[in-house]
This record gives structure tokens, sequence and C-alpha cells, in this order.
């Protein structure tokens, strides 16, 4: 058994413990907020996705129609079509932002058609679906 007989020694010893330490949770960080981001970058993309989807489907079901109404609902869904096709890719500085302005343009698009407004609704509505 060794016996640490200096200081120097000790300081060395806990400098070596504290660098190996940081190296690790250096690493488990790493691996940590990427998990996190991944999971986040996939909740967005499918919030996207399904705006996108819904828009495209009612402008299908609205584009033939002569109502003053049916052409502004129409007006409405080409706008989030276009807010969702500019739609930021990887590093953006202002996702939080377009986010904020594709889920307003959605609101009002579910307000002219008086629908349902929250993204969860439709997602987990299916649940209770049976074949």
């Amino acid at each position: 058994m060794a016996f640490v007989s200096s200081s120097d020694d000790f300081f060395g010893l806990h400098y070596h413990g504290y660098q190996e330490g940081f190296e690790e949770g250096t690493r488990q960080g790493t691996i940590e907020g990427r998990n996190h981001g991944r999971l986040h970058g996939a909740k967005l993309g499918a919030e996207v996705s399904f705006y996108y989807g819904f828009a495209l489907a009612f402008k299908y079901l609205l584009q033939n129609s002569s109502d003053v109404k049916a052409r502004k609902r129409l007006k409405a869904m080409e706008s989030l079509i276009g807010l969702i096709q500019n739609f930021p890719y990887p590093q953006h500085e202002k996702l939080q932002e377009d986010m904020e302005r594709a889920r307003a343009k959605f609101r009002q698009v579910c307000s002219l058609l008086n629908v349902a407004t929250d993204f969860k609704e439709y997602v987990s509505g299916s649940t209770g679906m049976s074949f």
C-alpha cells in the first residue's frame, strides 16, 4: 500500500481525477445533448409536416369553390403552405420565431375553417379507433 508523502502527490492525484471526471462529464453531456436535440427535432418535424399536409388537403378541397369565404380560406391556406415551404433547415437562428409564425397561421386557418386548433388532438385522436 502506497502512502502519499507530499502535498504535491496529493494535488497531482486530485488534478488527474478532476480531468478524468471532466472528460467523462463532457462525453456524457454531448451524448445527452444529441439525444435531446433529436427528440425535439423530430417533434418539430412532425408538427410542421402535419401543418403542411393539413393545408394541402384543405387547399385541394377548396380550390374549386367559387364561394367568397372559400377564396379567403384558400388564400390563408396558400399563405400557410408558403410559410412552410420556406421553412428553415438545420441550424437556423430564428427557428422559434418561424415556428411561432407557422403556429399562428395554422390557428388562423383553423379559425376560418371552424376546426380545432390543437395539434396534439389530431395526433392522439386516432388512439380509440378500431378496424
